[in-house]
């Protein structure tokens, strides 16, 4: 790889593998490219860790990009302009809708807008949707895993704590599920001719209504640290690489 690295995130311009999966904890970064056969720390600057490595024999990325979608842009367009052309967002989330448990995936069909930067390179009313046959293999790797998993729209909202505004926007939409970088990925990828796409493991819930901590498998108030939501993470790790195994199969046919 070249070492004359791009400005923000000092990765390579040249030679990184088209493919990559995208996290936004730059530990989770290293836990994922842990998977990796021959995994190799490309730069770490700031949020961005990047590693490369491969999967099964597919050469990918895995990259960290931080908390929010102005931070997180960044890391899309630069991944973009050093020649990656598939991207898939492996996040947390908070549930939105009764009967998505914590731990469970969430594969984000298209994503709400809200996240503080989207607005300013496109207008509101340009929609920010996942490539369909990212959907489908996420969707298909997680059959394949045995992963509890679910389809739906996704609230990207730039705050992560709610203030005097309450977070009542949406309800009665049939949201699943509330983050904050997938519908900047989903513009990226609009934007520079990319595959794009996001999985989501839910450590929690947005509205307190849906809180039953004397159900079984009830979704909990927030709190990303719990055993179940570490196996999801686990699940949603080896769902987010073989879905990218996926679409490099369907690219080649």
């Amino acid at each position: 790889m070249t070492q004359d690295p791009l400005p923000i995130t000092r990765i390579p311009r040249t030679g990184l593998p088209p493919h990559a999966v995208v996290v936004g904890d730059p530990a989770r970064a290293a836990a994922v490219a842990a998977l990796l056969d021959g995994a190799q720390e490309v730069s770490y600057h700031r949020e961005y860790r990047v590693f490369s490595g491969s999967w099964k024999g597919l050469p990918v990325v895995v990259a960290s990009h931080g908390v929010g979608g102005p931070g997180a842009i960044l890391l899309f367009q630069e991944l973009a302009d050093a020649g990656v052309r598939t991207i898939l967002r492996f996040g947390t989330a908070g549930a939105m809708r009764p009967g998505i448990r914590d731990g469970d995936l969430v594969i984000a069909e298209a994503a709400v807008r809200d996240d503080g930067v989207t607005q300013q390179l496109l207008p509101p009313e340009y929609p920010a949707v996942a490539a369909p046959e990212a959907v489908l293999a996420l969707q298909r790797a997680a059959r394949e895993q045995g992963a509890r998993h679910h389809r739906g729209f996704v609230w990207t909202r730039a705050a992560f704590r709610p203030g005097l505004i309450p977070l009542a926007s949406y309800d009665g939409a049939g949201l699943a599920a509330i983050e904050m970088e997938l519908s900047a990925l989903f513009i990226t990828a609009s934007l520079r001719g990319l595959t794009a796409g996001g999985v989501l493991v839910i450590d929690g819930v947005n509205a307190d209504e849906l809180v039953d901590e004397d159900a079984p498998f009830s979704t909990g108030g927030y709190n990303p640290h719990r055993e179940v939501v570490a196996a999801g993470v686990e699940r949603g790790s080896v769902v987010s690489l073989e879905a990218l195994r996926l679409l490099a199969e369907g690219e080649a046919q």
